[in-house]
């Protein structure tokens, strides 16, 4: 049984970046990592990549011989992969023994929740392969600076969840950067717990652009609290400590805190809800090496 996470976002949201820090932390607290990079236009990747598309498939090769754009080419892309998922199964078979897994996708939100080829390739790997696979869902936080930004990018969240059913986080990035955008209308809990929505059409009414469109908001509003399924957690790549409560919270939702237990029902359900202690924590000299990596960025 191989874990990993499907980290997915709209372009600036920061996902190489994220894949880079998420495997130095994963590797500073025991686990091997393999970062696929499954993004054909990420030509300049900080991080060594186990896998990587331009092998199979080069986007600039696409526009140039198709006459595409950069979204056209992507979907195309995309398409072919899914064509020669066998090409991508036989990289990973080698890495499947010890490694953690995460796949660095394209940010062209259309590929999450109007195509299909990008869902396909996924759920291919985890039946062929037998993956335990979390979707981490980037969001850039200072969108929640302006309020019908932040409505669109509920929905996208919302229709992203929906269309993957994949088990699933959203996380605000860049939350140390939040304030350098305005100061926000709510707390922060406002936009994390994504609860009653309906405060946010005061400030909407504000912008004459916004107001135009008050009754289709307020309907798109309705929608997203009647899911009740779009929530955040908060991310500074920066801080370690921000760094492991999403580990541990991805983690739990794919299951790889129960990886090698072996117990009844009763003493997993105790560990899916209670609180979990990182064994780096307890060794001073672990937490200096982390606070030196992570200065770094």
């Amino acid at each position: 049984m191989v874990f990993g996470q499907v980290v997915i976002g709209p372009p600036g949201s920061g996902k190489t970046t994220y894949c880079n820090g998420m495997s130095q932390f994963l590797k500073l607290i025991g686990r091997k990592v393999a970062i696929i990079n499954l993004d054909p236009a990420n030509d300049s990747l900080p991080y060594e990549c186990a896998v990587n598309i331009e092998d199979l498939i080069k986007l600039s090769d696409v526009m140039t011989e198709h006459s595409l754009g950069p979204n056209g080419g992507l979907v195309y892309c995309m398409d072919y992969l899914e064509k020669n998922i066998d090409w991508l199964q036989s990289k990973l078979e080698p890495l499947l023994k010890d490694h953690y897994l995460l796949f660095d996708f394209p940010g062209q939100v259309e590929l999450f929740f109007l195509h299909s080829n990008a869902k396909t390739v996924i759920m291919k790997l985890i039946k062929k392969l037998n993956l335990r696979l979390t979707a981490v869902h980037l969001v850039d936080a200072h969108l929640c600076s302006d309020p019908g930004k932040y409505v669109s990018a509920l929905l996208l969240t919302l229709s992203t969840m929906l269309h993957l059913e994949l088990p699933h986080i959203n996380v605000l990035s860049k939350i140390d950067l939040i304030e350098n955008y305005g100061k926000l209308a709510f707390n922060l809990d406002f936009y994390t717990d994504v609860e009653d929505l309906s405060y946010l059409q005061h400030h909407l009414d504000q912008d004459p652009r916004s107001a135009k469109y008050r009754k289709l908001t307020k309907e798109l509003c309705d929608v997203i609290e009647d899911f009740s399924l779009v929530n955040f957690s908060t991310l500074d790549i920066q801080d370690k400590e921000s760094v492991g409560n999403l580990v541990k919270l991805i983690d739990k939702t794919n299951g790889y805190i129960f990886s090698g237990i072996e117990a009844s029902a009763v003493e997993f359900s105790k560990i899916a809800v209670g609180p979990l202690d990182w064994d780096y924590y307890r060794y001073p000299c672990l937490l200096l090496i982390l606070n030196i990596i992570f200065a770094q960025f």
